[in-house]
């Protein structure tokens, strides 16, 4: 075939008469269009309105047909003498079309459905007597072709392509055979109509094209058109009209597509977002010299907890030598501490991870004290009984402990298990939690005060350490209206040099960080700090305000008391042993005219927003506990701090790396600060 001839035969066919239904269709469009543009420009001409993301409209434009293969038994009844095999043709595409693309994405989505003409005429052949033979086709299609959109770079350039899903709605053909040249008297055949045998039905094939916007309303109209051309190749891959012979079709299509869309009031938005402005500010105390040495009774789980796939006890816990035993002390744990801790929640875990060590010397202190052990595994009662025996060893064969003394006992969940039925979020997290041995016992000797039963934690230790900083010395950001402005919002801290440090994202409405989070070991400095908020709508808002820092530093001692309670997983109600303990313990010694800072965490399983209130429902919990108890001794004289840290890890107590760290940052943490004399 002679591509530039056929192209050609196929641009004179484009222009004929019978494709003025789409010139028609355009020029009604654009008459129509100038006529409304003007008059919704005066209508709205102070209002402004954002892209629409939802388009509707119509496409129309011509199908370049081509034709490979071969054709000959047109059906049944008739079989020309000479096989056609290749042609061209131009036919109409007209189609609704629904269009999705978000104005700040690059991706979207296009589905146009209507009428696709494939029509086109063979190549003229010769038959046996030198006579010319032409056959033609109005073959056509409902065609439905949903596509990915994507524009590159964000402009009103795009790509699309996707499937091409047709069916069959005309398949007529027109035969003619001419008369030989060498004999111009004779009466040309009468022409043979009729419909293709053997045609496909439906046909599955796919495009990929090309198109550019524009524009032809401004952003005050707030129905927006859009003038579309476009072009797509359609390869021949699935396009054979018939399930017999060889005959393919590849198109080229070239249009041109109307939308319109309705697009946001600017003005409406920026209203909504004035009605919630948010007041950014920024609270750095002078952080005067002060030290307060804390007395701290440690709370202590009957939990050792094990690796996924390992019976042994995990090396996080601290293992002595029968040589070693003799020299350890609860009250200087300090010098037998694991090596692989964090050095944020080292003190504390310390003595967590030598809770064998602790009670194997307990255990020698009061012979008459017995334990059982129960481990809890997903793998069954023999993997737990397993882990059980791992602990019992030790005991027996360091610290010397009467084997008899000690029973143990296999099965599939601990008593009080984190992962409860029907959960489904944070699974390995929990399921971390839940692969423990719990040491239970009777022993009053071993056991919490006021506490027995085979849940009671055993009794705590009391260490005395500095502590690094009070909360209150920390930096205190205050977003005023967050809430109900923004999503997240972030924080930028830029030096004097503009070194930039980030912190967040938050949702809550006030965030402290220590100060030395900031200035490392800078005694003070000047900042510019940066708050940067997504509202709601997705619009980014900016707020910036300079601010002095003083590091806190320690001097004169206050003395304190620090007591913390546990909480179970996903609970903001004090267990009962700890009802109890808090006011036949914790509030006696309460001392007249004293503050009490009540300070409520969380681990990081769940969702932020969630574990945010859960841990100030977790510290109003102990305050009440506390002040009925204050309240039934008559006493009015002691202050409150009550505050809740949810999951922020930079004030947790602990790190979450562990499933230790993350049963003790289920925590309110007590501290009883004496009023100054």
């Amino acid at each position: 075939m002679d591509n530039k001839n056929n192209i050609k035969k196929g641009l004179r066919q484009a222009w004929s008469p019978n494709n003025l239904p789409l010139k028609s269709l355009l020029a009604v469009s654009l008459t129509w269009l100038g006529a409304q543009a003007p008059i919704q420009a005066q209508e709205t001409l102070e209002v402004k309105y954002a892209k629409p993301s939802w388009f509707f409209g119509v496409a129309g434009g011509a199908n370049f047909n081509f034709y490979e293969g071969s054709t000959n038994k047109l059906n049944a009844a008739f079989t020309p003498p000479a096989t056609f095999h290749n042609g061209d043709g131009v036919g109409l595409f007209i189609a609704p079309l629904l269009e999705y693309r978000p104005a700040s994405s690059r991706w979207g989505l296009m589905l146009q459905a209507g009428y696709d003409s494939r029509k086109g005429t063979f190549d003229q052949v010769l038959t046996a007597c030198d006579c010319p033979a032409d056959l033609s086709t109005d073959l056509s299609y409902i065609t439905v072709e949903p596509s990915l959109r994507f524009a590159p770079f964000k402009s009103n350039f795009y790509l699309y392509g996707g499937p091409r899903l047709a069916f069959n709605l005309d398949k007529s053909f027109t035969y003619q055979l001419g008369i030989n040249p060498a004999f111009p008297n004779q009466e040309p055949s009468a022409a043979v109509t009729g419909e293709f045998s053997e045609i496909e039905k439906t046909i599955l094939s796919m495009q990929i094209g090309a198109g550019y916007d524009i524009p032809i309303s401004s952003d005050s109209n707030k129905t927006q058109f859009v003038l579309s051309p476009f072009v797509s190749f359609q390869p021949y891959f699935g396009q054979n009209p018939r399930s017999t012979e060889t005959w393919n079709n590849t198109t080229i299509r070239a249009g041109l597509a109307l939308k319109f869309g309705q697009g946001q009031n600017i003005q409406q938005s920026t209203d909504m977002l004035k009605d919630r402005e948010v007041e950014f500010s920024v609270n750095s105390p002078s952080n005067l010299p002060g030290d307060r040495r804390m007395t701290e009774v440690f709370p202590l789980r009957n939990y050792v907890f094990f690796n996924q796939g390992s019976t042994e006890i995990p090396n996080r816990y601290v293992l002595l030598t029968k040589d070693q035993v003799k020299d350890f002390k609860e009250d200087q744990l300090e010098s037998f501490a694991p090596k692989n801790l964090s050095d944020r929640s080292k003190r504390q875990m310390t003595v967590y991870y030598n809770v064998l060590n602790i009670l194997g010397d307990r255990m020698q202190k009061n012979p008459a004290a017995t334990i059982s052990l129960v481990g809890s595994s997903e793998k069954g009662n023999t993997d737990g009984l397993a882990m059980a025996e791992s602990v019992k060893s030790y005991l027996v064969n360091t610290f010397a402990i009467n084997a008899s003394r000690i029973t143990t006992k296999g099965q599939n969940k601990p008593n009080i298990p984190s992962e409860q039925p029907g959960a489904t979020l944070e699974l390995v997290l929990l399921r971390q939690g839940d692969r423990r041995v719990s040491i239970e016992s009777n022993s009053p000797d071993l056991l919490m005060e006021f506490q027995s039963g085979p849940d009671a934690p055993l009794k705590p230790v009391q260490i005395s350490a500095l502590q690094e900083a009070p909360v209150e010395s920390y930096v205190t950001f205050n977003n005023k209206g967050a809430g109900e402005a923004l999503s997240t919002w972030s924080l930028q801290i830029a030096d004097e040099q503009g070194k930039i440090q980030s912190f967040g994202p938050y949702t809550t409405e006030e965030v402290k960080i220590p100060g030395q989070a900031i200035l490392g070991s800078r005694p003070e400095g000047d900042y510019k700090v940066k708050m940067i908020g997504q509202t709601k709508s997705g619009k980014i808002v900016e707020k910036e305000t300079p601010v002095h820092m003083t590091l806190w530093t320690p001097a004169k001692m206050e003395e304190g008391t620090r007591y913390s309670i546990i909480y179970e997983f996903n609970t903001s109600k004090a267990i009962t042993m700890y009802e109890k303990y808090l006011t036949e313990v914790v509030t006696p010694k309460i001392p007249v005219g004293a503050t009490v800072s009540i300070k409520g965490h969380t681990d990081i399983i769940g969702e932020e927003v969630y574990n945010q209130g859960l841990s100030l429902a977790r510290a109003n919990d102990a305050k009440n506990i506390i002040a009925n108890a204050l309240a039934k001794a008559g006493r009015t004289d002691v202050k409150f701090d009550v505050s809740g840290y949810g999951e922020n890890e930079n004030n947790s107590p602990f790190e979450n790396n562990t499933p230790e760290e993350r049963f003790y940052n289920r925590t309110v943490i007590i501290d009883i600060i004496p009023a100054a004399k």
